[in-house]
């Protein structure tokens, strides 16, 4: 999973002036110095996820308010919206673990074709396209349709970790990756 060329992929993926962490480390900088901080890298995440340790630093994150757009005042917390700023370090990790996903264990257990959570080309939108237009021809014939549709987002904040855990390794993910999600989390 973690090889060299994955992780210049991963890294060359940033954009090469995005905010850094607390670190101070922009992308930029690994990319100019890849030659001589790739090997390490390559070592470091090797032992990271045959471990499933995190490093404490890499857990530390920079939040910082951004004001939302159209707003009359900016009095209140409900105007501004938090982002995180992560070390790349992690954000590298995260993305080569995205990576093995992808193109490793999914093509081996693929999704069911009608999940539309973490899939590319395919949204909420999309799935509410299929339902009218595609499954819709009920209502064109004259017959009865009946579509339900749910706000499960409180499903996805309040899922449990073990579940999420349970699904990684049905869909044929390797233990090292488990364990380092686990970790992560």
């Amino acid at each position: 999973m973690v090889t060299y060329r994955r992780v210049e992929w991963s890294i060359d993926s940033f954009a090469p002036y995005k905010s850094p962490g607390v670190d101070g480390i922009f992308p930029a900088m690994l990319q100019k110095g890849r030659e001589v901080v790739l090997p390490y890298l390559v070592r470091i995440f090797c032992a990271c996820l045959a471990t499933g340790y995190v490093p404490a630093i890499w857990r530390q994150v920079k939040v910082v308010f951004i004001p939302k757009s159209g707003r009359n005042s900016y009095s209140g917390p409900r105007d501004y919206r938090p982002n995180s700023l992560t070390l790349f370090f992690l954000k590298t990790m995260e993305r080569l673990a995205d990576s093995y996903l992808r193109d490793e264990a999914l093509p081996l257990v693929p999704l069911h074709r009608n999940q539309h959570a973490y899939r590319a080309g395919k949204s909420v939108g999309m799935a509410l396209y299929q339902l009218v237009v595609r499954d819709g021809k009920a209502l064109d014939q004259q017959e009865t349709a009946l579509f339900v549709f749910l706000d499960i987002e409180r499903a996805f904040n309040n899922a449990r970790y073990d579940t999420m855990f349970d699904v990684l390794v049905r869909h044929g993910s390797v233990y090292t990756i488990v364990k380092w999600f686990r970790a992560n989390l």
